[in-house]
Formats: C-alpha cells, structure tokens, sequence
C-alpha cells in the first residue's frame, strides 16, 4: 500500500520497524507464556538492562514514550508535586497536556534556546517549597539528546542530579533517544545514567527500530514505589508483554542499539554537511545527533516539502527540523541535498 523505497526526513518514528526487531517478535511467537509480564522475555530483559545500567534497577516496558513518561512522573510526584522542565520539553510541548491532565501533574517551564536545563536554570523554577499557594517543585525532567538535537554530557548531567537532590527534589530524563546520546557521547548508558545520578528513566524504543515499545526504567527505585499499581493504572500495561520485551532484548542485547542510532546520527551529520554551505540555508544549532535544525525560505520549504516531507520548527523564524533514521541511507541524503539545491536556485 505504499512504495517501501520512500523516505522522509520528519520523523525518526516515520522508519519501519528493523528486521532483527521483527525477527524477535517472531521468534516470542509460539505456544503460550504468562501474560502481564511474567514471561521468561520480561525476566531476561531486566538482566540485559542490568548490565547496562546496573543492578538494583526496576524495569516496567510500556506502550509508547508518551505512557513512560507520564508514568515515570506520576509515579516519583505527589498530587501536589510540580516539574521543572525547558520549554521545548516534548512533556509541555507534544503530549497533549497528558503529564497534566492524566498524571496530575504541574508543568514548570524555563525558556532554553538549546534545549539543555542548568541549574541556574532550574533555580528559575525551583523555589517556594512550602508555599501552600505555588506547586511544589518536586522534580525535574530533562531530554537525552534533547528536543533541539542536543545532547548533555556526563558532567552537566551530574551538575544538574546533585543540584536537585540538594533540594530534595528527583531527576527524570525523557531517553526517547537515549541511543543517540550513546553514539555521540561514545560513552555505556551507565554513564551518564545512573552513575550521573539520574532517578528514574524512560527509555526509548521505537525511535531506533522498535515497532513499538518503550520501558520505565527505575534507576532508584525507592523514589517510584507506586509504579507497578500506576503502570495498570495508566493503562500502560501490556497483557502480552512478552512482544514489547522480546523488541527491547533484540534491541538491547547486542549492538543493534548502538549500531542504528550511530547511523542515523551519521546520517544527519552527512546532511549537516551537504547543505551547509548553500546560500539560503542557516543551521541553527549543532548537529550532535540525528537531528538537523535549518532556517530556510518558506517558499522553498512548500516545494521541497512536495518531495521530501519535514515538519517546521518555528514557522514565526521558519526554522525547520530534519531528522534521520536506522534506515535513512547516504543516496537518501544525498537526493535531499541536491533537491534542496534545486530548489534554493530557483
């Protein structure tokens, strides 16, 4: 129903699903196992994000990033918690409201031109514990890389963790492309994870191959004791769970990861390359992963859009976004480039 040779630059989550990913699910097919999670896949996947992240940890798969995040705050926040997070945050952002209106929560927003919180930053927001009047600022969300394509370090990561537990407060990191952040920082996951004092993750699948598929991960998980009941709850909780878990082994178990999300950073570093130079085009921020940020003419923006679809970014400045997949290939970019060459010589 669609020519499979297609390829766009809007959306990572545009990429099919890898064949290793489906190769799994085909491969958990078969005969019966223990629903809701009690299945030999969901056992073997906490081993395989044990050793990426440590022992201790509580791994909870989900439906999509959406459900983990909102999950992942619900469960460290009480009813009267807020959450300090930028103003690009996909939470206050693209999640219809759902951190708000589904988990109760407050939203406390703070302007951030490259999409990466700093203490000072937080402190914008982080204030007035105790006050009946303000939601208490309980915890603080960032996104790895982050919704400009750009990714912390090890280092900001923990400046940031030990600036919230100073004040009590918890650290969530949105990973819905925490592979990304891997490929570039060349770092394990433990890294600037848990060992940069991260609390409580939501770990991305689908971005990098999945067919769906993501996981609440609990770095510490007394932050998060209710999170077996507000799994339920949220209606995040797969009966056959073994499909979600089997995605996220394949994924995770090898280098498959790695492997797509070192590409599709590649890929945007190729595009970053191949029009950066051309009159009419500004790249306004740095491509550290799978993500190409551009001013462009809207006029051209339409024509290109007829052969290559892409989202806009900021249609007041006409900033676009670009972004590659697993599956995005070097002749993909290259067709782009010269399209968009085209186009701007028009």
């Amino acid at each position: 129903m669609h020519d499979p040779t297609k390829r766009g630059f809007a959306s990572d989550n545009y990429a099919g699903a890898h064949p290793e990913v489906l190769a799994a699910i085909a491969a958990a097919n078969g005969g019966h196992q223990i629903s809701y999670g009690e299945d030999v896949y969901t056992e073997r996947l906490h081993e395989v994000l044990a050793g990426h992240l440590g022992d201790g940890i509580e791994v909870f798969p989900v439906f999509n990033g959406t459900g983990a995040n909102v999950l992942s705050l619900q469960a460290v926040s009480p009813r009267w918690g807020a959450v300090v997070c930028s103003e690009n945050a996909h939470i206050h952002c693209d999640e219809n409201g759902a951190p708000e209106r589904v988990g109760g929560l407050k939203l406390l927003t703070v302007p951030t031109p490259d999409g990466k919180l700093t203490p000072e930053l937080i402190d914008r927001q982080a204030y007035g514990w105790g006050d009946e009047h303000r939601a208490q600022p309980l915890a603080v969300s960032i996104t790895q890389t982050t919704e400009m394509g750009t990714c912390y370090t090890p280092a900001e990561i923990r400046s940031i963790a030990d600036h919230v537990h100073q004040h009590g407060m918890v650290l969530h990191v949105d990973g819905s492309r925490i592979a990304n952040a891997a490929a570039t920082l060349d770092l394990p996951l433990r890294a600037f994870l848990t060992d940069a004092g991260v609390d409580i993750l939501s770990f991305g699948g689908t971005k990098n191959g999945l067919l769906f598929g993501e996981a609440v991960v609990a770095l510490r998980p007394e932050v998060a004791p209710g999170l077996i009941f507000l799994r339920k709850m949220n209606m995040q909780l797969a009966s056959k769970m073994r499909f979600v878990s089997a995605q996220l082994i394949a994924l995770l178990e090898g280098d498959l990861w790695l492997r797509s999300a070192r590409h599709a950073n590649a890929m945007a570093a190729r595009l970053a390359t191949a029009v950066g130079d051309l009159p009419g085009v500004r790249i306004t921020q740095p491509v550290q992963a799978n993500a190409v940020f551009a001013i462009l003419d809207r006029g051209v923006a339409d024509r290109l859009r007829r052969r290559f679809r892409f989202y806009d970014w900021d249609p007041a400045t006409g900033e676009v976004r670009w972004m590659c997949a697993f599956d995005t290939t070097e002749d993909d970019v290259d067709a782009f480039a010269a399209a968009l060459a085209e186009e701007l010589a028009r």
